[in-house]
């Protein structure tokens, strides 16, 4: 007789989970830091313009979005068709423009205050006169740096 037996078909051993919890943790900080949360719902209706020309902003920190467009459904009862603007999470004036380009200039950091890029996200039905009013508002505040965002098309489709 022998002492030491032959083990038959032992098979693999069980997998180590004791790292796991580490792993799944580690995983769920990196994305908490990461993730960049929503911080305005669109209220206007935003259907943009076609452009032939168009070139990508590089670096989103630096730009302030003002919505321009028609009410959505839900707050057509309350504000009327009349195209709107909206900054952050609220229908504005063109008066309040410049108020709301100095403020969001002022959360920046100082080095990038004087490089920041006002986008411009007007519906393609809205009133050129009220953006004309924003512009206005924009030059007051030496906010002189303005994009106008668009889809990258022919320019010819926007007169449907």
């Amino acid at each position: 007789m022998s002492k030491f037996a032959k083990k038959k078909d032992a098979g693999l051993p069980a997998v180590n989970t004791a790292s796991l919890p580490d792993i799944v943790f580690m995983l769920l900080f990196f994305f908490m830091t990461v993730t960049v949360m929503k911080d305005s719902s669109l209220k206007v209706e935003n259907t943009l313009p076609n452009a032939s020309e168009t070139k990508k902003l590089e670096k989103k920190d630096r730009v302030i979005y003002i919505y321009v467009g028609q009410p959505t459904s839900q707050y057509k009862a309350q504000f009327g068709e009349e195209a709107r603007i909206q900054l952050n999470d609220k229908f504005s004036s063109p008066n309040e423009v410049g108020d709301y380009i100095l403020s969001e200039r002022a959360k920046k950091p100082q080095e990038i205050q004087n490089v920041l890029t006002t986008a411009l996200k007007v519906d393609r039905n809205a009133n050129m006169g009220l953006i004309s009013d924003i512009k206005l508002q924009l030059r007051e505040v030496n906010a002189l740096k303005v994009n106008y965002t668009t889809f990258e098309g022919n320019a010819f489709n926007n007169l449907k």
